[in-house]
């Protein structure tokens, strides 16, 4: 008889269904607001060049810590929440570009497969970020934080594996330049489910605690 799964998992099967149910394909013009909201404040107030810039999905929205986690590290946070891999392609040119970062740090993934998109789709993804990125930035390291083993979308830990493994391919065909940080079995525990004190309730973002599994993850690709 297969044993019944933790009740965190069930409440991250659940919660996954509702959202595949919900999302729609990425439609890149959805985020003009919040790409505006970003332009207009780098009018006001120019971020520095030579920093390292997170871009991507809610990971990095709710990376509030990013200053303290770095420190001794100019860091810009450009991540909006829900987004994929193309819409951080599509708007490299107003906000990743203009700042000259000396590193971007980009997460996404997520939100791509489970609105249906294969893993060598989020991998094209990723290939068409870097190429946009180095073909104005030839000397800019990109580093990937891989894709989480997140609960509540377990059901697609496939698709995630493969994505992830995609992706590390790729960057490994220029280490000086790309990175990938796997953060898949760092966040599993000895059952090889995930570690459920790494995420909150709604089983997809992380706690403190499992930014906290990232941080070192990163540091090392930032020096």
């Amino acid at each position: 008889m297969i044993p019944p799964l933790p009740a965190f998992l069930r409440r991250g099967l659940l919660a996954a269904l509702f959202c595949a149910a919900a999302q729609l394909s990425a439609a890149p013009e959805k985020w003009a607001a919040a790409i505006t909201k970003f332009t207009t404040a780098d009018v006001k107030h120019p971020p520095p060049r030579d920093a390292v810039l997170f871009i991507g999905s809610s990971s990095i929205v709710k990376w509030t810590t990013l200053a303290k986690d770095f420190p001794g590290v100019t860091v810009i946070n450009r991540g909006f929440g829900g987004s994929e891999l193309a819409d951080s392609v599509f708007y490299a040119d107003r906000i990743v570009l203009p700042y000259q970062p000396r590193t971007v740090v980009v997460y996404a993934g997520d939100n791509d497969l489970s609105a249906g998109k294969s893993p060598e789709t989020v991998a094209a993804d990723f290939k068409a970020f870097r190429t946009k990125i180095h073909a104005a930035l030839p000397t800019t390291k990109i580093v990937f934080i891989g894709i989480k083993p997140s609960p509540s979308r377990w059901p697609i830990r496939d698709q995630v594996r493969k994505a992830n493994a995609l992706i590390a391919a790729d960057c490994a065909t220029d280490q000086q330049r790309l990175a990938f940080v796997d953060t898949w079995q760092p966040m599993l525990g000895p059952a090889g489910l995930p570690r459920p004190e790494l995420y909150v309730a709604d089983q997809l973002h992380l706690t403190p605690a499992g930014y906290a599994v990232w941080r070192p993850l990163v540091a090392l690709l930032l020096k």
